[in-house]
């Protein structure tokens, strides 16, 4: 049995710089937006003391934690192998993820509870409503503009650690839209409106937080790729004339990384030098749909039994 590699340097170095020039664009737009938005809630919600803005201020501050945490995560993760990480730093995203869960989940426990207490209490007039009002439609603009770079960036790169920050955002889009309502819902004298889209934000958030960190954990226990993904795989491989079967095809994903290790099936006879070139071939062919892998190509004779 024979091994292979595939050495496009040139190609690599710049899809992997473009990549890593995305990846840190993503990190700084969301910080930055974070803390803005953050200045400005604290302050409506000093003018309103409305629960609600209350709940999107908890979010936006479990956001900057979450985003520095991704920026500090990223930077660790496209960092090359090195001698003691020969796969890369990958795994940092998904552990990035998991920390984002707990910040996500602990700030939706403790907005439910603070709202329960506020709701058996006696009714909360809010004041300047229509401050509160401002301060939310900003924070909408000023989400939009940072999902539309997430999904770009997420497009290009397919990082795990952009995917969990937007999660936050969008449910950080959804709280601020909430938000308004019960804004413009209290200035017409309904205050429990306030306190009911309190509850369901923080409810929305626990059941996000849910699918987020459990894609996380499956990522760090090598969850093979999806199977059309594999079955895409297998039929690159064997389109290259020459590769007569494919076998043992196992995957994983570090990060934004894919990495792959597959059996190619070769007529018995074949030149070294002839087989070596089909693995070559095999192996452009699955970097075409996915240009980012790390492929391990095992050259085999046909029939032969990799078992001792």
């Amino acid at each position: 049995m024979t091994s292979t590699g595939l050495n496009d340097s040139n190609t690599g170095k710049n899809v992997s710089e473009d990549k890593n020039r995305l990846l840190k664009l993503a990190t700084y737009a969301s910080v930055a937006t974070a803390s803005v938005l953050i200045i400005a809630k604290l302050i409506a919600w000093f003018m309103t003391g409305s629960m609600s803005l209350l709940a999107t201020l908890l979010d936006s501050t479990m956001d900057i934690l979450a985003s520095l945490i991704t920026l500090f995560a990223v930077r660790i993760a496209i960092a090359p192998a090195d001698e003691d990480h020969h796969f890369g730093h990958g795994k940092a995203e998904q552990l990035a993820v998991l920390a984002q869960s707990a910040f996500i989940g602990g700030s939706a426990i403790v907005l439910v509870l603070n709202t329960l207490d506020r709701i058996t209490g006696e009714d909360v007039v809010l004041d300047n409503e229509s401050a509160g009002i401002m301060v939310m439609v900003f924070s909408i603009i000023a989400t939009l503009i940072l999902l539309s770079i997430q999904r770009y960036v997420i497009r290009k790169t397919n990082s795990a650690a952009i995917k969990s920050d937007s999660l936050h955002y969008q449910v950080d889009l959804l709280t601020n839209i909430a938000v308004l309502a019960a804004l413009i819902g209290t200035s017409y004298g309904y205050h429990q409106v306030d306190n009911i889209l309190a509850l369901l934000i923080g409810g929305y958030m626990l059941f996000s937080v849910r699918s987020l960190a459990w894609e996380s954990i499956e990522q760090l226990m090598d969850k093979a790729l999806p199977e059309q993904e594999l079955q895409e795989i297998e039929r690159r491989a064997l389109s290259v004339d020459g590769v007569l079967g494919i076998h043992d095809v196992k995957t994983r994903m570090s990060g934004s990384t894919p990495f792959i290790q597959m059996h190619l099936d070769l007529e018995p006879h074949m030149p070294l030098i002839y087989a070596h070139e089909l693995g070559v071939q095999a192996k452009r062919a699955v970097l075409e749909h996915l240009p980012e892998a790390d492929i391990i190509v095992h050259l085999d004779p046909e029939g032969h039994d990799d078992e001792p």
